[in-house]
């Protein structure tokens, strides 16, 4: 049935996503208070009616982007490459060129799984991706093969490091997208984020420093409907001296200039304050 409804035509399967969106908002109310508490506290000066409307628009983009998972299963490399454009891949190239593998680091923006097929059809060397199991084996199975389909290799986030240390040899680049809460760690990096109190996850800086590897984030900004435009941007060389956290706080920067120059297009329905910062120490 998922491989019979991916075939047919985006135009057909934004009708739907349309429809959906109409159900969420008006019917199901689709995490409403998650939604309106988290735009309340990052956007307080914006009037009720303009908070309501990025509301709307952020369910709309969603459902795109469900639609648009969908319609993987079945779409060919060319239409891939053709619906997200992965900019600047020379600065990876750089790198890998040399022997080095490299680190990516992603966000919650736009289609982040169209993101992560598009860079693994574009980037000419092996793609290792983390992910979080899901607890369902059939939805699993199916989002491994979605995510897989263009060769990346999927590795359980809690294996990683050793995963990596023991495929050094291999010239490639670890993806992992590192903008969720830290609940299943204690080791956590506090921040300001969007003008809240914020915690990181450090896996992917200590990876990098263990290995040494570059980390570049990479952007995604969305060009109109089912059309993509990732970009890399160089955090660390893998050789600066730096202060601890100093990478993961370049990466929440980052991240935040791109929350903000399209908010509708973040993961609002996500929980991602669920911490509180310790009143006395750290975490």
């Amino acid at each position: 049935m998922i491989k019979l409804l991916s075939r047919l035509p985006l135009r057909v399967l934004y009708a739907f996503s349309t429809f959906l969106y109409l159900l969420a908002f008006y019917v199901v109310r689709h995490r409403r208070d998650v939604i309106r508490e988290q735009l309340q506290r990052v956007f307080p000066d914006l009037s009720e009616a303009e908070r309501e409307a990025m509301h709307k628009r952020y369910l709309r983009n969603f459902c795109d982007v469900m639609l648009e998972v969908l319609k993987s299963v079945s779409m060919s490399d060319a239409e891939m490459r053709e619906r997200v454009q992965i900019l600047n891949l020379e600065l990876a190239w750089r790198y890998l060129d040399a022997g080095r593998s490299v680190m990516l680091v992603t966000s919650h923006l736009c289609n982040w799984e169209w993101l992560l097929q598009g860079v693994s059809l574009q980037l000419r060397y092996p793609l290792d991706a983390a992910y979080k199991p899901l607890h369902d084996q059939w939805a699993e199975r199916l989002m491994l093969g979605i995510r897989s389909r263009f060769g990346a290799r999927l590795v359980p986030a809690k294996s990683l490091l050793a995963d990596v240390l023991q495929r050094r040899g291999i010239v490639r680049a670890v993806a992992m997208n590192a903008d969720q809460a830290p609940v299943s760690t204690d080791k956590r990096y506090w921040t300001r984020f969007l003008g809240q109190d914020t915690a990181f996850y450090i896996g992917a800086e200590q990876i990098a420093r263990a290995t040494r590897l570059p980390v570049i984030h990479v952007t995604m900004r969305r060009i109109r409907r089912g059309r993509y435009q990732g970009e890399l941007m160089l955090l660390w060389d893998g050789r600066e001296p730096i202060e601890p956290n100093a990478m993961t706080e370049r990466y929440a920067r980052s991240c935040e200039l791109d929350v903000l120059k399209s908010p509708a297009d973040w993961l609002w329905s996500y929980r991602r304050w669920r911490l509180k910062k310790p009143l006395y120490g750290t975490d």
